[in-house]
C-alpha cells in the first residue's frame, strides 16, 4: 500500500504531473462546443493544464477534474457508453488526472467506465469513489463498519483494485459526523490496505468544519460555486491551516452558470433538474445548488458582462472557482469530449482581477445570499 508522505510541493504547476496512487490501487455540464479531435490512446495532452497539491496525501492533482455523475446515466438521463468513454478519454488528454466517481452512479456503471479507461490508458492518474448511499433507509445508524467495507469491497471490483485511492464518505446525514466510530472503521479499511485514504463530500460547511477534527480526513468535497460562497467565509482557513484537500462540486449550478438555459427549457423527466427542485428526491442543494431557477436565472445574466474575451461563462465560472487558494480541483461533469475540452481549458485562463471578483460577491450578496446562504 502506497504511504503517504506527510510534506506537499506548494504552489501551482503547469504540466500532467507523472504520479499516481496505487495502479492496484454534478452533476454533468450541459454547455455544448465544437467537437476537437482526439488523441485516444497517445498519451498526450492537449491543453496547459495547472496543477495543485492535494492536501497532504503529496498528490499533485489536475485543477480541473473530472464529475462521473453523468456519464453513470443517473439523474441526467442516461449517456451513451461509447460517448462516456471519448470523455474519460478526453480527460487524460486534457491533462486531467482526478475523476471523481460514486457506487451509486448508474449503480456502479460509473466506476466500470473509469476501470476500462484505466485498462485502455497508462496515464497516471487518481480515482475519488464515494459511498453510503446505496443504504436504504439512509440513516446515521447505517453507517456501520460491516456495511462501509461491503460497499468498499463492492468499488474495488467495479473499479478492478486492490485499494481505493481514495473513499468518500457520500453526503452521510449529519449524525455521522457525531459518530467517531464510523471514522475509526474508515482508518482499519486504510491499515487493511483496502483504502489509500478517506475523506468526505458534504451537504453543509457545518459538516464540513465537523468532519476536519477526525485526524483521518484527508479531504472535503463541497458545493461551491458563484452561487454559493459560503464555504468560503471560514472553511477553507480551516481546511488550509489542517491541510486538507478540498474538491469543489457542482461548480456550474447544475449548469446554470454555463448559461445555456431560458425559463422555457424543458429537462427530461428523469432529470434531477426537473425532479428535485424543492427537494423532492434528495437534498435540494444539489439541484441549481438550492437557488430559485428563475432567480439563478436573472443572476446569470447580471454575470454575463464579467466573462472575459474569448471565454465562456462555464469557462469563467469555473476560473472564479479557481481563484481561491484553498480548492483543490473542481470537477465539471461531461459526458462529451468537447465538453471536456472546455472544462479544461479553463485552468488556462488568466487570473481574474480584484474588481471582477468583488462585481461577483455583489452579486451573490444582493440576489443569491438571502436564498441560500444560511441553509448550507
Amino acid at each position: 500500500m502506497p504511504v503517504w508522505p506527510l510534506d506537499t510541493t506548494s504552489g501551482t504547476r503547469r504540466g500532467h504531473e507523472q504520479q499516481r496512487g496505487s495502479k492496484t490501487h454534478d452533476n454533468s455540464q450541459e454547455t455544448s462546443h465544437p467537437e476537437e479531435p482526439s488523441l485516444h490512446g497517445t498519451g498526450g495532452t492537449l491543453s496547459g493544464m495547472h496543477t495543485r497539491p492535494f492536501g497532504r496525501t503529496g498528490w499533485q492533482v489536475s485543477e480541473v477534474g473530472f464529475g462521473a455523475w453523468g456519464i453513470g446515466g443517473r439523474d441526467w438521463g442516461g449517456a451513451d457508453e461509447a460517448e462516456a468513454m471519448a470523455a474519460l478519454h478526453a480527460a487524460l488528454d486534457h491533462g486531467i488526472n482526478l475523476f471523481d466517481t460514486a457506487d451509486v452512479y448508474g449503480d456502479g456503471r460509473s466506476e466500470r467506465l473509469i476501470a476500462r479507461l484505466r485498462r485502455e490508458r497508462s496515464e497516471p492518474c487518481y480515482v475519488a469513489t464515494k459511498a453510503g448511499r446505496r443504504l436504504n433507509p439512509h440513516t446515521a445508524a447505517g453507517y456501520t463498519a460491516e456495511n462501509l467495507e461491503a460497499f468498499v469491497d463492492r468499488s474495488l471490483a467495479n473499479l478492478e483494485v486492490e485499494s481505493l485511492d481514495l473513499l468518500q464518505l457520500h453526503c452521510p446525514p449529519t449524525d455521522v459526523y457525531y459518530r467517531p466510530e464510523v471514522f475509526e472503521s474508515l482508518d482499519r479499511l486504510v491499515t487493511k490496505g483496502k483504502l489509500c485514504g478517506y475523506g468526505v463530500s458534504v451537504e453543509r460547511v457545518e459538516e464540513a468544519l465537523h468532519a476536519v477534527d477526525y485526524p483521518g480526513v484527508q479531504s472535503v468535497q463541497i458545493i461551491f460555486n458563484a452561487f454559493r460562497l459560503r464555504p468560503a467565509e471560514l472553511f477553507f482557513e480551516v481546511a488550509q491551516r489542517k491541510r486538507v484537500a478540498v474538491i469543489a462540486r457542482v461548480p456550474l449550478a447544475s449548469g446554470l452558470l454555463s448559461g445555456r438555459f431560458a425559463r422555457d427549457t424543458e429537462f427530461p423527466a428523469a432529470d434531477h433538474r426537473a425532479f428535485n427542485r424543492d427537494g423532492a428526491g434528495f437534498d435540494r442543494g444539489e439541484t441549481f445548488s438550492g437557488v430559485d431557477y428563475e432567480a439563478g436565472l436573472a443572476a446569470v445574466e447580471r454575470l454575463r458582462p464579467l466573462v472575459p474575451p474569448g471565454a465562456t461563462l462555464a469557462q469563467f465560472a469555473l476560473r472564479w472557482i479557481l481563484s481561491f487558494e484553498a480548492v483543490s480541483c473542481v470537477i465539471p461533469g461531461a459526458r462529451r469530449g468537447d465538453q471536456v475540452a472546455a472544462n479544461a481549458a479553463a485552468s488556462d485562463l488568466p487570473p481574474l482581477d480584484a474588481a471582477t471578483l468583488a462585481a461577483v460577491q455583489e452579486i451573490y450578496d444582493d440576489a443569491i445570499r438571502p436564498l441560500v446562504h444560511q441553509r448550507w
